[in-house]
């Protein structure tokens, strides 16, 4: 298997690395970022990070819209943020700056021309600390995240205060009325999270993101929880 790295560096989570392989099941370059020996995101599999932003963007009504993204990774998500011809501005929120110049320097194929979009903005932040702080400088029409693995499965301990009810409550608070917050995850939809988002949105479920596998011959899912809050 041929395994190009194409870039790397020390982040304060420790060594983060982009490379490139030519899968021989898919016949085609994969592009992979891995944190430590940790596989983080893969542009093998996408399907849930696109339909993240396309079910929580169908959510929200109106036109002229401005949308927040949690973690910019490969860029899936943003992209297909941006096919929504109603999006008038999407800020990106990144902690690490490497993965920004990754794509200002257009090195994936897939994503290219994202960082130069005129509707583009990337920020270089914490997206947990963020809400945390109350930090934010608006309100959103949608607040789409992908960082974590799921709720329970996370990438830093300091995340978990996020989803609490408390901490989602801080999430509802950057959301426009009527606007919606959409979360992606890596394992099955968890009734307690829902619950949980219930608690302080009008409205939340949960959507089951299926995609065909060609590694193992069969289908693999995400999920995308979804919460709405009312219009008042």
């Amino acid at each position: 298997m041929r395994i190009e790295e194409l870039d790397w560096g020390d982040t304060p989570w420790g060594t983060i690395s982009l490379r490139r392989r030519w899968d021989r099941i898919t016949e085609r370059d994969v592009h992979e970022v891995k944190l430590g020996d940790d596989f983080l995101m893969s542009s093998q599999f996408t399907t849930g990070e696109r339909e993240l932003a396309r079910i929580g963007l169908a959510a929200v009504g109106g036109g002229s819209l401005t949308v927040l993204v949690g973690g910019l990774g490969l860029g899936y998500t943003a992209l297909a943020a941006l096919e929504d011809d109603r999006v008038a501005e999407l800020t990106v929120v990144e902690a690490l700056e490497l993965v920004i110049s990754w794509h200002q320097r257009d090195l994936f194929p897939d994503t290219e021309g994202l960082a130069a979009d005129p509707r583009v903005r990337l920020v270089r932040d914490d997206f947990f600390d963020l809400v945390r702080t109350g930090r934010a400088d608006r309100t959103y029409d949608a607040v789409l995240l992908d960082i974590d693995h799921a709720p329970d499965w996370l990438l830093r301990d300091d995340h978990g205060d996020l989803y609490t009810v408390e901490g989602l409550a801080r999430v509802a608070a950057m959301v426009t009325d009527a606007g919606a917050f959409a979360l992606w995850s890596d394992e099955p939809p968890e009734p307690e999270v829902v619950r949980r988002l219930g608690e302080v949105f009008d409205h939340a479920d949960a959507h089951v993101v299926p995609f065909p596998n060609p590694l193992t011959g069969g289908e693999s899912t995400n999920t995308v929880y979804l919460a709405v809050r009312p219009r008042r």
